[in-house]
């Protein structure tokens, strides 16, 4: 018998040094199978292959099952779980007030869709830079399973009883609202929804991400047009998506004409390879049409639904220095009487 002591394996390490554990949270307690999970995992994995500390990430939330999950993911990061619908004002106040903040917005269906659509319309037009997340099951689960705003008309409940109200597709009303960079995933699509997370991070500007993630509970029945079964068979991809960083040397071969490169700010690049339909995401024309044909269908459309590159954030715009302003001292944030003076002459 060999006294030879067998090597101990070590947890893999990212880029800086930190192990995927470093990048989890606490035990969910979302129900068995939830696809908020699956989303969980998909944003602390992405953080992890792209080696960003999570020291570095603000994550926000509102109300609902979908606000728990920042608790699930990146524990050592900074957070704030604001009132119902209130997400949004929050996190644009965390993402002026230090621009070296990677600002992570977890919002539900009926947080983002309903009581705080019009903070989320805002948001979208300012160009807040933010990942801004909605984990759409369309469905209030934490209130038992009444339809939310993005349920669509003649779905049932669990009770069987029909929605007779048209839903709101949140992608089409984030192009109008000005968006510059519109994703929609499914929970159950990890290879896709890890590339679009991905990206959203790369983004100089508001990203948004509607993924559809079934609720087990109270709508993952036949007669939900958001249940697993329903939106893994009417889901119609309009591309595979890979994400390249811009230090990488990734080599992939396509055949001629069958891909589209996105490049985002910093270099990196979205790599769209066509399926069954020559896209441009970058016309906001063809998106919404292709958003309305699959609405019309109740189709679930998958993948990069709308870049425009020409993205100026709202810190931008304003101006604001990059320098954190908790950073300022009363040097810098006192003007002397001399310079007092001559602003207050400009009033006269």
């Amino acid at each position: 018998m060999s006294n030879t002591a067998q090597p101990v394996k070590t947890e893999e390490t990212n880029r800086i040094g930190l192990t995927k554990k470093d990048y989890k949270g606490l035990p969910s307690t979302m129900c068995p199978g939830c696809g908020h999970n699956s989303i969980s995992e998909g944003i602390l994995t992405a953080f992890y292959e792209l080696g960003v500390s999570p020291y570095q990430v603000a994550k926000m939330s509102g109300i609902g099952c979908s606000s728990k999950t920042p608790a699930y993911f990146l524990h050592s990061s900074h957070g704030f779980n604001a009132v119902h619908g209130r997400m949004p004002s929050v996190a644009t106040g965390a993402a002026l007030a230090n621009r070296n903040l990677i600002v992570l917005g977890v919002s539900g269906d009926g947080d983002s869709a309903s009581i705080g659509i019009g903070q989320m319309i805002h948001s979208m037009r300012r160009n807040t830079k933010m990942i801004y997340i909605v984990e759409n099951n369309g469905t209030y689960g934490l209130t038992k399973g009444q339809f939310s705003a993005t349920a669509d008309v003649g779905s049932t409940d669990h009770y069987g009883l029909p929605n007779d109200q048209s839903a709101l597709d949140l992608p089409m009303l984030a192009i109008i609202s000005g968006c510059k960079f519109v994703a929609r995933g499914f929970s159950g699509d990890r290879k896709q929804m890890l590339a679009l997370l991905k990206a959203a991070i790369h983004h100089d500007g508001l990203a948004f991400l509607d993924i559809m993630s079934p609720c087990v509970t109270f709508n993952d029945h036949p007669g939900s047009t958001k249940s697993y079964e329903y939106v893994k068979a009417h889901d119609e991809k309009l591309h595979e998506i890979d994400f390249i960083e811009e230090k990488t040397e990734i080599n992939v071969e396509f055949e001629e004409g069958t891909y589209r490169d996105v490049s985002l700010h910093d270099g990196s690049i979205m790599r769209l390879k066509k399926l069954d339909r020559d896209y441009d995401p970058s016309s906001k024309l063809q998106a919404l049409g292709v958003l309305q044909e699959a609405f019309d269908k109740k189709e679930v459309v998958t993948g990069l639904i709308y870049y425009d590159k020409n993205s100026v954030d709202q810190a931008e715009a304003l101006k604001l220095p990059q320098v954190p302003l908790h950073e300022y001292g009363a040097k810098e944030l006192r003007p002397s009487k001399e310079a007092l003076t001559e602003f207050l002459k400009s009033f006269k």
